[in-house]
C-alpha cells in the first residue's frame, strides 16, 4: 500500500479554482440535494445551506411534503420539490438538469423509499455523492453501485464504512478492503474520522485539518453539501472530494478558539465557511 498523499495547503493551492470576476448564477453550477423524512428535515436544511454557501450559483432540495415549509422559510435561497407523500421519500422526479446531486442526508429506509433511490440510481446520470440512509440502503444492495457514473463519492462514517467493506480487524485491513471496494465499483471513498481519508483506487489521501469538534450531530450532512458543490462547479470528483473535506475541517480549525469544543455546532461549520475560503485567497 502506497504512503497516504497528505491534503494540506500545496495539495489545495494545485487543485483550488479562483472564481471568474464576471461568472453568474448560471454558470455556477446547480445542484440537486435529495433526501429528508418526517423528523429529518433538518439534515437537508444542514447540506443545502451549506451547498449554497460552498459557492454554488443555484440548490434546489428534494423532499418529502412535511419539509416544504420548513425549508422555504429556513433558507429562502433554495428552491423546494416535495414528493408526493408526505412524510418520506418515495418517488424521485424532477424536471431540472443539475450539475451535480447528493443524496441520503436524512432519508431514511423506508422501503418505498429503498424502491425510489433503486429506481433514481438506475436512471441518473448526474455526477453524484452518496450519503447517510442512501449508502445505508446501497450497503443492502451492492449490485446497485453498478448503475452509478463513474467516481461517483461515497461519504461513510465508520459504521457505515463498515456495512459497505465489511468488518476489519487493523486499519491495515480496513484500507486494503476499501482500495478493493473503490476499485471493483469505481467509486470514491471519503472515509470520515480522525483524520478523514479519502480512497481512489490505489491513492490514499490523508486529511491535515479538522479537530474533535467536529464530532457533532449534522457535520456530514454539511460536508455533503460542501462537496455536492464543488462537482456542480465542475470540479472533478476526487479534487470535489479533496478540497471539501479539507475546507470543512478547516471551519473547525477557524472557530475553535471563539467556541471551544463543546460548543461547536454543525451551523458553526456553515458560518465558517467564508472565512475557510478566504483563507485559501491569502495562500495564493
Amino acid at each position: 500500500m502506497t504512503n497516504p498523499i497528505y491534503i494540506n495547503q500545496k495539495e489545495i493551492l494545485k487543485r483550488y479554482k479562483q472564481p471568474d470576476k464576471h461568472t453568474h448564477k448560471g454558470i455556477q453550477g446547480h445542484a440537486l440535494i435529495i433526501g429528508g423524512s418526517y423528523g429529518k428535515i433538518g439534515a437537508v436544511s444542514l447540506s443545502a445551506k451549506a451547498c449554497l454557501k460552498t459557492g454554488c450559483g443555484l440548490v434546489t432540495v428534494f423532499i418529502p411534503k412535511c419539509g416544504y415549509t420548513i425549508l422555504q422559510t429556513a433558507i429562502p435561497e433554495v428552491m423546494v420539490l416535495t414528493d408526493i407523500q408526505e412524510e418520506k421519500i418515495s418517488n424521485i422526479t424532477f424536471e431540472i438538469t443539475p450539475q451535480a446531486i447528493g443524496i441520503g442526508p436524512g432519508l431514511g429506509q423506508e422501503i418505498e423509499t429503498q424502491n425510489a433511490v433503486h429506481q433514481f440510481l438506475k436512471t441518473n446520470k448526474s455526477p453524484l455523492v452518496i450519503d447517510a440512509d442512501a449508502l445505508n440502503i446501497v450497503s443492502q444492495n451492492k449490485e446497485w453501485l453498478s448503475f452509478v457514473p463513474p467516481k461517483t463519492i461515497l461519504t461513510p462514517h465508520p459504521k457505515e464504512l463498515e456495512r459497505l467493506i465489511g468488518k476489519w480487524h487493523s486499519e491495515e485491513e480496513k484500507r486494503s478492503k476499501a482500495v478493493s471496494f473503490s476499485k471493483q465499483y469505481d467509486v470514491i471513498i471519503v472515509m470520515k474520522g480522525a483524520p478523514t481519508h479519502i480512497i481512489d483506487g490505489e491513492t490514499l489521501f490523508e486529511n491535515t485539518t479538522g479537530n474533535a469538534a467536529l464530532a457533532t450531530a449534522g457535520s456530514g450532512d454539511v460536508l455533503t453539501g460542501m462537496i455536492t458543490s464543488l462537482l456542480a462547479q465542475s470540479y472533478e470528483p476526487i479534487s470535489a472530494a479533496i478540497l471539501g473535506v479539507y475546507l470543512h475541517g478547516l471551519t473547525a480549525d477557524i472557530a475553535l478558539p471563539e467556541t471551544g469544543y463543546q460548543s461547536f455546532i454543525a451551523s458553526d461549520v456553515i458560518a465558517n465557511i467564508g472565512k475557510a475560503f478566504l483563507s485559501l485567497e491569502k495562500l495564493e
